[in-house]
């Protein structure tokens, strides 16, 4: 998705509970799906659905927790979320600390806008788990274009 193609956004919801809210004001720099194992564990499902946003254009109200852990990549991986529901909210790495992986689900009835254009670690993707047949699937991360 070059630069042009973004897609801006300016969205809100709140966790289940209430106690926090976020709000994507901007471009989302891509949207993709993952089936690594520990998105699969995080998710309860097959996958996760990923929307890339700067820092500066995500805005959450209220304390989130967090949980951080090595990924396999070498990086610290840390997953924020609702304290009191368990609500998830985002992600970010360590090799990317002003990127969030914001997880689109989180705006369910408004995010339409979310229109993945992959599935990222389809080596560990469940075959119970239906992904659109025209999304390209890379093993691990995709290639970095050359």
């Amino acid at each position: 998705m070059s630069k042009q193609d973004r897609v801006s956004v300016n969205v809100k919801a709140s966790c289940a509970c209430g106690a926090l809210t976020m709000a994507i004001v901007g471009p989302v720099g891509s949207m993709f799906m993952c089936a690594c194992l520990h998105c699969q564990q995080a998710s309860g499902t097959g996958h996760s659905t990923v929307a890339l946003v700067s820092e500066q254009h995500l805005i959450v109200s209220g304390q989130a927790g967090s949980f951080s852990r090595p990924s396999a990549s070498g990086a610290t991986f840390t997953r924020h979320f609702c304290p009191c529901c368990g609500t998830p909210l985002y992600g970010q790495s360590s090799r990317a600390p002003s990127v969030r992986l914001v997880a689109a689900g989180f705006f369910a009835g408004d995010n339409a806008w979310f229109v993945p254009n992959q599935l990222i670690f389809a080596r560990t993707h469940q075959g119970w788990d239906s992904i659109a047949d025209h999304l390209p699937h890379h093993e691990t991360y995709r290639p970095s274009p050359a």
